[in-house]
């Protein structure tokens, strides 16, 4: 009976569990405790970080956070990412990619114990400052990325160029092969010029339907 109820427990718990916005890192510690209140002197900060380390950067600082109770002081972090539609040999994948590559956004208390935090974690190179000091980012500016970052319809990027020869995988032309002369990034679509009845015919096309020769 008790293995029971624990075990009600834990699904009761699983459903309560809130997930924190796409894109960011919410602090918080393996053991449940209490939301802390950031301190009413939090402001966004913009850090540079070694390229393709970002997201290690935004764990390593987390968990240095952590370790030292400082949540109050540090209470967010994260990269700004927007979902993309990648077509590649023919196949669709969603990845997300960084808005500014080598950025990371935090909100913060800058102080002298918050400062040794940040600048001493591996691959952190610093602060994006006016002179001397890092500069605050204004709060509205930090809403329009996160509003960015949660767009409905990702954006599709594609692999191929114009002029590039490619093979009809679907549809009523599959196997036929042509020329790419026009290409549509925002609605995925492709125009291809393909060889049909003795002259050249363009054909629409979606960005799965074709793969490169």
């Amino acid at each position: 009976m008790a293995k029971t109820q624990a075990n009600s427990d834990i699904l009761a718990d699983a459903k309560s569990n809130k997930t924190a916005p796409k894109g960011t890192t919410e602090l918080k510690s393996e053991k449940k405790k209490k939301k802390v209140k950031p301190h009413r002197d939090c402001k966004w900060y913009v850090l540079y970080a070694q390229s393709n380390y970002e997201n290690k950067v935004c764990e390593a600082i987390q968990q240095r956070v952590e370790a030292t109770g400082m949540e109050k002081f540090v209470p967010e972090i994260f990269v700004p990412v927007q979902k993309k539609i990648v077509v590649k040999n023919g196949k669709q994948t969603v990845k997300n990619e960084r808005i500014f590559p080598g950025y990371v956004l935090i909100k913060m208390k800058l102080d002298e114990d918050t400062w040794t935090i940040i600048s001493n974690t591996e691959g952190v190179r610093g602060f994006v400052k006016t002179d001397k000091y890092p500069r605050p980012l204004p709060e509205k500016e930090v809403k329009a990325i996160m509003q960015f970052m949660e767009v409905e319809t990702p954006a599709y990027q594609s692999s191929f160029n114009v002029g590039e020869a490619v093979k009809i995988n679907d549809g009523p032309f599959a196997d036929f092969i042509g020329s790419i002369s026009e290409i549509d990034d925002i609605k995925g679509k492709i125009k291809v010029m393909i060889s049909f009845l003795g002259r050249e015919a363009p054909v629409d096309l979606e960005f799965s339907q074709i793969e490169k020769l």
